[in-house]
Order: C-alpha cells, then sequence, then structure tokens
C-alpha cells in the first residue's frame, strides 16, 4: 500500500479495492453441492464466466464513478439535453443524468426547465414546490445568495437541485435563459438544462449560448433520430459555440417497451455515427422511467443505474475535454 493509500485508511478512508478473486471452489449447483461438503471441486466454467463479468461490471462502474467524482473545472460548466422530436425522453434524460452527477459528487448540481413553455420536468422530479422557474425569472436580478435561490428549487433524493415551472408562466426567453444561468453558476458547480422541442426559439438559443456539451436523446424510431440530425445539421451552419456543441455531441438512445427492429436500431446507430455523434449509450428499458411518475434513482434497475452512470461519465470525460483548466470566461448570450 503506498503513502497515499495508507494515508487514507489512517485518516478515516477505505481501503484500496482489490480485484474479486475466483473462489478456490464451486458454490453453484451439482458442483457447488459437492464442495459444500468438503470435496475439492472448483467452479464450472459457466460460474467462472459469471464471476468474471461480475468483477468487469464492478470495475467499470468504480471507473465511471471515480471520472465523474473527481473531474474539476475553474468555473461552472454546463449540459445541454435536446431532441427536437418530442417524447423522446430528454425530460427523464435531464433528471437521471443529472442525478447521477448529484449523487456522486454530493450535490452542487442543478436540472433547470428550459422549455419555451412549462414543460414536464416539475412532474417528473421529487416534490412540489412552492416556487420555480416562473417566479425566478421574475426576481432573478434580486438573487444575490445561495440561501435565496434555494427557494426556488425542488431538492431531490440524489441530492440535485430541480428548477422547473410550477404553474403557468410567461414564454421563455434567450436573455431570461442567459441571466438565470448566471445566477445559478454562482453557486452551483453543473447545470443540466431540459430543453423544449423547438430548437429555433429565443429561449433554445439562450441554452445553446451558455451549454458546453450536448446530450441528445433518441429512441429507435426514424423520426427521433433524423430530427436530432437535423438538429446537429443547424448547430454546425450556426459555426462558432454551437458548432462546437455538434462535435462534441453524446448520444443516449432509450427503450420506452414497444417492438423493436434490429435493423431499425443499426441504422440509427449508423445515421448518428455519421452524423458525427461522439458516442452512443444504450439504456435498456425501464418500468420506472416508463411509469411516467416521479422519478428516483433508488428506483431504478441496478442496469439502468449502470448504463446512465457510463453514459455520465463520457459526459464528464468530454466536459474536460471542452472546459479547458484555464477557462474562466462567462459565456454570454
Amino acid at each position: 500500500m503506498d503513502r497515499e493509500a495508507s494515508a487514507s485508511v489512517l485518516f478515516g478512508g477505505a481501503a484500496p479495492a482489490t480485484p474479486a478473486a475466483t473462489p478456490g471452489k464451486a458454490t453453484k449447483g451439482f458442483r457447488g453441492a459437492l464442495a459444500s461438503i468438503g470435496l475439492p471441486i472448483k467452479p464450472s466454467a459457466a460460474e467462472t464466466a459469471e464471476l468474471s463479468a461480475v468483477a468487469e461490471a464492478e470495475a467499470r462502474r468504480a471507473q465511471n464513478e471515480t471520472i465523474i467524482r473527481q473531474a474539476t473545472w475553474t468555473r461552472a460548466v454546463s449540459i445541454l439535453v435536446n431532441n427536437p422530436k418530442g417524447g423522446t425522453g430528454k425530460t427523464p434524460t435531464s433528471l437521471l443524468l443529472g442525478g447521477i452527477i448529484a449523487s456522486i459528487r454530493g450535490g452542487s448540481t442543478a436540472i433547470v426547465e428550459f422549455s419555451d413553455d412549462p414543460g414536464a420536468l416539475n412532474y417528473r422530479a421529487e416534490g412540489s414546490p412552492r416556487l420555480g422557474l416562473g417566479e425566478l425569472v421574475r426576481d432573478v436580478a434580486g438573487i444575490k445568495t445561495a440561501g435565496q435561490l434555494h427557494g426556488y428549487t425542488a431538492p431531490q433524493t440524489s441530492f440535485a437541485s430541480v428548477i422547473a415551472s410550477t404553474g403557468r408562466r410567461e414564454r421563455l426567453t434567450g436573455e431570461a435563459v442567459v441571466a438565470v444561468s448566471n445566477v445559478i453558476d454562482e453557486f452551483y458547480g453543473i447545470r443540466v438544462m431540459d430543453t423544449g422541442n423547438q430548437p429555433t426559439s429565443s429561449a433554445f438559443r439562450g441554452a445553446v449560448s451558455v451549454a458546453d456539451v450536448l446530450v441528445i436523446p433518441v429512441l429507435n424510431a426514424g423520426d427521433s433520430v433524423l430530427e436530432a440530425i437535423q438538429l446537429l445539421d443547424e448547430l454546425r451552419d450556426a459555426g462558432g459555440q454551437p458548432a462546437e456543441l455538434a462535435a462534441r455531441a453524446i448520444a443516449v438512445r432509450l427503450t420506452d417497451g414497444r417492438p423493436e427492429s434490429e435493423t431499425v436500431r443499426e441504422e440509427v446507430a449508423r445515421l448518428l455515427r455519421d452524423a458525427g455523434v461522439r458516442s452512443l449509450h444504450e439504456i435498456p428499458y425501464d418500468e420506472h422511467i416508463a411509469a411516467r411518475g416521479q422519478l428516483t434513482l433508488t428506483s431504478l434497475d441496478p442496469a439502468t443505474r449502470d448504463a446512465f452512470a457510463a453514459a455520465t461519465a463520457a459526459v464528464i470525460r468530454t466536459l474536460q475535454e471542452a472546459v479547458t483548466p484555464a477557462s474562466t470566461t462567462i459565456r454570454k448570450a
């Protein structure tokens, strides 16, 4: 054990994890029964393969969590979640991606609704806050402390803070998006933006102007992927910072339970790859997401959480590339 690891143990930290070794004796089936009475029976090939797969999954999980936990920047950073096609999972992706970040990093993550009109974020998040995005837009010039800003949020069990619409509000403008973002960035390290379906709107353009990484949720459906590709084309055509977002785009493919064609799956992956999407992350079907109710990380299937953690780690790595340690510029529209 090196000095750093030793000091961690001496001063309250955990001992470094060691890879799980394959047991010397079988533990399952008939071979396990024989081993249990003292016979020197080794694990079967199937049991050995299963144990190896479990160990590899645990190693990947630990690696992804380390990437998410240890990343740092010299300013607040932001993630834009968008696909112009409605019903592709923008809100669940925003909540779960932001929730994974907050749960691993211990908070300092705001998930904010930047759609033109009120969306579903308030319904899918935990809690029933009295104040939300509409009131924050109204009061934004007077927010000077973290305590004030906290009053417009819905705290989540993941330790994320959600800022969504609690009722009817005025149509969001790009100027309001930038103003709210600047205030959030004073008190939160990471901002996740759940956006709407109008990429030509003022609100969306405002969100683009204060974004560092683009995450595109897609389904295995033609309209879902074609509208995502059109979004990327429009961002590239705009040049500058929007084009940089397109170049760094990451896709998350969700499964909503409808029958799917393997041919369509392969074509969706090909189209996204040809459109320059950096990576495509698969999220398995999960009843908790499909139920369209309030989302909590603890209610997800472990495989779903691991898949979102892998996607989140990719987003964090991309953020580290996009935001250099020397970057201290506050992005404004």
